[in-house]
């Protein structure tokens, strides 16, 4: 059975007011979007000056004013919190919403974010361990009566964690490292979210991860595959060309470079042909940065003339 394509859409969070998150998020709700994610940084990237509100905090405010879309990150790593204390966050959320939380986690990147706070940030071999060692006590705290747990980064000691969310959350994994995170993903993840840098090595990613899939016993159709990425819409070619070519100048470097080439750009039928060309390798869930000062207007544009082709 083929996976209906669901759209999510990252908040405005960095150097934003809660007043345009918490508009963007009804208006994104009501136009029909499936989920709302935020980034689960204490630092604003890539500037730390740059101010940034923390992410289950913004997500429970959310929560409370939504009633449709799931809520989720991208991604909670290890080390910011205790995985115990998180459980407790994500039930309280999951309450909150009536059952619409998706738990998004990966191995984190940012190094002042932890070095600074006084965090651990130990090398990334040893971020992997603790990102899979927290999501084997995530899914014990959520089913069993009492959890202890005795790993190399997390220990619990019959933990007791209640309430229990009202629907076994979702687990997302995030990142493209084919050797060990991929591995993570096919032994633990619903939902497999590839990195907006690694847009362009989405096929050899997915068939990593069906390799991963095979080798732990486990039918690669269970996992969903999403794709994080920046949507640059306009109405037209011209509109179009200069918002990605302002898209290229402000984030530079390889993303920037490669957004013409990779990704999701144009007026509304280009845009629809390049979704195509994703879902063609696999990929049924987009994680949409729509870019704009105010992203209700591209939001707008995409629910009405890009949605209904795949809907």
């Amino acid at each position: 059975m083929t996976r209906p394509l669901r759209f999510a859409v990252t908040l405005p969070q960095i150097k934003r007011t809660w007043q345009e998150a918490r508009d963007a998020a009804l208006e994104l709700e009501e136009l029909g979007y499936d989920a709302l994610f935020v980034c689960d940084h204490l630092y604003g990237v890539p500037n730390p000056t740059l101010p940034i509100f923390e992410a289950w905090t913004e997500l429970a405010a959310v929560g409370a004013l939504t009633r449709r879309v799931e809520l989720g990150t991208l991604v909670t790593p290890p080390f910011f919190r205790n995985p115990a204390v998180l459980a407790k966050q994500v039930s309280t959320l999951d309450h909150i919403t009536g059952g619409r939380v998706i738990v998004g986690l990966g191995g984190g990147w940012f190094a002042p974010e932890f070095e600074n706070l006084g965090l651990p940030f130990p090398p990334l071999g040893e971020r992997l361990r603790a990102l899979e060692e927290t999501l084997v006590a995530l899914r014990s705290l959520f089913a069993e009566a009492r959890t202890t747990f005795a790993g190399r980064h997390v220990h619990l000691r019959e933990a007791i964690h209640e309430p229990k969310p009202l629907r076994r959350p979702p687990i997302l994994v995030g990142g493209g490292g084919e050797r060990v995170t991929l591995r993570i993903a096919a032994r633990h993840a619903d939902i497999w979210n590839n990195l907006a840098i690694h847009q362009g090595a989405l096929a050899r990613k997915v068939e990593a991860l069906r390799r991963h899939c095979e080798a732990v016993g486990r039918p690669f159709e269970e996992i969903e595959i999403s794709q994080q990425c920046t949507v640059v819409i306009a109405e037209d070619e011209a509109a179009s060309r200069a918002a990605l070519e302002k898209a290229q100048r402000i984030f530079g470097g390889h993303l920037g470079s490669a957004l013409e080439e990779h990704g999701i750009w144009g007026p509304p039928e280009r845009v629809i042909e390049r979704i195509e060309a994703h879902r063609a390798l696999g990929c049924t869930g987009f994680m949409i940065e729509f870019f704009g000062r105010d992203i209700r207007v591209p939001a707008r544009l995409f629910a009405e003339k890009v949605m209904p082709a795949f809907r």
